[in-house]
């Protein structure tokens, strides 16, 4: 199985137009999120339905130094995956999305969960980022891009990963976040191909 993407190279960095966070003049600002096109091939012939997982394993497993100007966030601290992006249930006749198509812009509170026409999107981490801020925080839907701490001395690495899958449909609750798809899927997964992209807000991160 093969994943491509006109917007992300393997092994290169995500560009800003597809990322939630972007350089601004006194520090990050919203950038213009927007989902990547990504498109899959050479999928077994009795997948019945695809599936999107973007996870990075490099995110702080603390958030003390997190953001401060004072410090850094240190590069050997221990890390734990962030899921960016959970859909599942995308048709079998699709192979393709648009960039754009799962998300244009960054949505205060996010984007709402649950089934669109090209599948059913999940809840990403964003929800536990924003916490309980009034402003900000609520169930975070299908993709938002990257934004890692603007001091993080480590480059991120987000895995795009397409599954093949032997079920039309997960069958998912109401929400649902990455692992619990991870987990359902458990079984079902007849192939998968991952694509991986960079991203930093330090303008000198350490891979």
């Amino acid at each position: 199985m093969k994943v491509t993407s006109r917007s992300i190279q393997n092994n290169k960095r995500i560009p800003e137009v597809n990322a939630a966070g972007v350089p601004g003049p006194s520090g990050p600002v919203p950038g213009q999120n927007k989902s990547p096109h990504i498109s899959w091939s050479d999928f077994p012939a009795n997948t019945k339905s695809f599936a999107i997982i973007v996870h990075d394993p490099d995110v702080p497993s603390k958030p003390d130094d997190v953001n401060k100007s004072d410090r850094t966030v240190p590069y050997n601290l221990p890390r734990v995956d962030f899921y960016h992006w959970v859909l599942v249930d995308i048709p079998a006749n699709m192979t393709a999305l648009a960039e754009g198509q799962d998300s244009d812009g960054f949505t205060p509170k996010g984007k709402k969960p649950g089934k669109v026409t090209y599948g059913v999107r999940g809840i990403n981490n964003y929800k536990e980022w924003f916490g309980n801020d009034p402003q900000m925080g609520g169930d975070y839907g299908g993709y938002d891009g990257p934004w890692p701490p603007f001091n993080d001395e480590r480059l991120h690495h987000y895995h795009f990963t397409v599954y093949a899958l032997d079920v039309p449909s997960l069958k998912m609750p109401e929400r649902f976040n990455g692992p619990d798809a991870l987990k359902a899927m458990q079984g079902h997964i007849l192939d998968k191909a991952t694509l991986i992209g960079t991203y930093a807000l330090n303008p000198n991160p350490r891979d």
